[in-house]
């Protein structure tokens, strides 16, 4: 069974940083893509950033330069490093594992 668990979110003043967490179980955690999306209500969920196995990533043009995925292969954890936040970052964040595999989300939001 797959599971993925995120934590990390909370609520933080726009310009500070949060760093999230995906721990993966049930899946060959270093031959998968992982990525993270975010949701806000009314909304599509959107991608903010995908990690592939040989660690090539790719960013949503709205974070780049402020956010960083990465992973720990032995943790079997991915992680998204989210800096210089913005009012408009404040979402659901969800982490995936391709092809289908969600966990259950971690508010983010960014607020004075």
């Amino acid at each position: 069974q797959v599971q993925l668990v995120e934590s990390g979110g909370g609520l933080v003043a726009p310009g500070e940083s949060l760093r999230l967490s995906c721990a993966a179980s049930g899946i060959v955690f270093s031959f998968r893509a992982m990525g993270w999306y975010r949701q806000v209500p009314g909304k599509e969920r959107e991608l903010v950033a995908r990690i592939f196995a040989d660690r090539t990533t790719n960013y949503a043009d709205s974070v780049k330069g402020r956010f960083t995925i990465s992973r720990d292969n032995a943790k079997n954890t991915v992680y998204l490093q989210m800096s210089s936040l913005r009012p408009e970052d404040t979402a659901v964040y969800y982490c995936n594992a391709l092809p289908n595999y969600w966990g259950q989300g971690t508010q983010v939001t960014v607020s004075s």
